[in-house]
């Protein structure tokens, strides 16, 4: 985007994997912790990137950021993950410039999650955007456009009805439960980690289930606490985790580890025991499923569970989509701004050299020159000459391009530089 004058590099890019075309399995091996997020944003400075926001979640990991080719991305991405480049290649997907834009707005707006109206990754991206800012990683462009998806965000939210009714993953974990087992009141239920996606599929087992058997376990003993002193369940040390598992006849995993926190070794009982992975990467090991008495439902098939909640959400899509071209196009305006910002600044120089070189003059012919007013009045002139060009080339129906040619030969303006 050189010629918008926003950064060094000609393109800005969003690459990146998502539920649409990657597996559960693949989308593990591409997933980024808070490490791998750290050591990917010091790479990029190491690269020279100049501006980048990176974003990982159950659902997708994405790459919004400034390169000449893309793989310079891809590179950072598939160094600090357990992902290879072939990998990468089959399921990806690369959008560039005005789309890589259009992308990040449906992303953030809801419009591309995999339960529709699912709003969890704008914070994510408000995270990562401050994340990337800290480390000195988001040039003015992308704070713009990420402040502008938030936006949109905000609006879709209030606007729209897309997000109402209780659609996720946490409840779609319940309503799976309701839909395959019998008495769900009086089954042991244990809940293995207490993170975000954790923490409300315990609310939402606790409002539904009317189940006062539930177990919480975490690795840090006070995270677990603290949400079961809200709903009074039990909590468990994770040494006792083998243990509350050979007690359950529901486990619950939300651990958020990058590695499977669960396998056939550590379930001993040989009763029936339903399993639901609420993680990416997965945190169940694939091989309890040699167990007879073991069912395993991953997030992905809970994803696919649909209602008529689902249904009424899809009929607010257009207007999203409207919100989202509104605010869209204000972003896309700006950036037209970007494109003759340096020559408009040139030209502000320029006038104001031959204002100061008058006012030179002037003082040497008069004695009694009122200096203050003289360039209180050269400034006003300046910056009404510098608004109207700017008007000029706002206009839609003029060529900015051959205006701005024309400006800079009349004026005899130096080559510019970014802004």
């Amino acid at each position: 985007m050189q010629k918008y004058n926003i950064s060094r590099s000609n393109y800005f890019y969003a690459i990146g994997l998502s539920y649409k075309k990657a597996d559960a399995d693949i989308r593990g091996r591409f997933s980024l912790d808070n490490d791998g997020k750290l050591a990917l944003l010091n790479q990029a400075k190491e690269n020279d990137i100049e501006s980048l926001v990176v974003t990982s979640t159950c659902n997708r990991t994405e790459i919004y950021g400034f390169a000449q080719h893309p793989f310079q991305l891809i590179q950072l991405l598939c160094d600090n993950t357990r992902g290879t480049v072939e990998e990468f290649q089959e399921v990806a997907y690369i959008y560039k410039n005005k789309d890589a834009i259009a992308h990040m707005f449906r992303v953030g707006s809801g419009l591309d999650s995999q339960i529709l109206g699912d709003f969890e990754i704008i914070s994510q991206l408000k995270s990562s955007a401050r994340s990337s800012k800290k480390h000195r990683l988001l040039n003015h462009f992308s704070e713009r456009l990420v402040n502008a998806v938030i936006q949109a965000s905000k609006r879709i939210k209030t606007e729209t009805n897309i997000s109402s009714g209780a659609t996720s993953v946490s409840f779609a974990s319940v309503q799976y439960i309701f839909n395959s087992v019998e008495d769900v009141s009086n089954k042991n239920i244990l809940l293995f980690g207490t993170g975000k996606i954790g923490r409300n599929t315990c609310e939402n087992l606790v409002k539904h289930t009317k189940n006062d058997q539930i177990t919480l376990i975490n690795r840090t003993k006070d995270k677990a606490e603290l949400i079961a002193g809200k709903f009074d369940l039990i909590v468990k040390d994770y040494a006792n985790l083998q243990e509350e598992i050979s007690n359950s006849d529901i486990l619950i995993v939300a651990t958020g580890a990058q590695r499977p926190t669960i396998d056939k070794h550590i379930i001993q009982s040989k009763k029936p025991l339903l399993i639901l992975d609420l993680s990416i990467p997965k945190n169940v090991d694939a091989n309890v499923e040699e167990l007879d008495n073991v069912t395993l439902v991953h997030l992905d098939h809970l994803s696919k569970i649909t209602d008529k909640t689902l249904e009424e959400r899809k009929k607010h899509i257009p207007i999203a989509e409207s919100i989202i071209e509104e605010v869209k196009t204000e972003f896309n305006q700006w950036l037209e701004t970007r494109k003759f910002a340096p020559t408009i600044k040139a030209l502000k120089h320029k006038l104001s050299n031959f204002a100061a070189a008058e006012l030179e003059t002037q003082r040497k012919k008069n004695a009694d020159f009122n200096e203050a007013q003289a360039e209180l009045i050269s400034s006003n002139i300046i910056q009404k000459i510098t608004n109207h060009f700017a008007h000029h080339l706002k206009d839609d129906n003029i060529s900015t391009d051959e205006s701005l040619e024309l400006i800079k030969k009349v004026f005899q303006l130096e080559p510019t530089t970014h802004v």
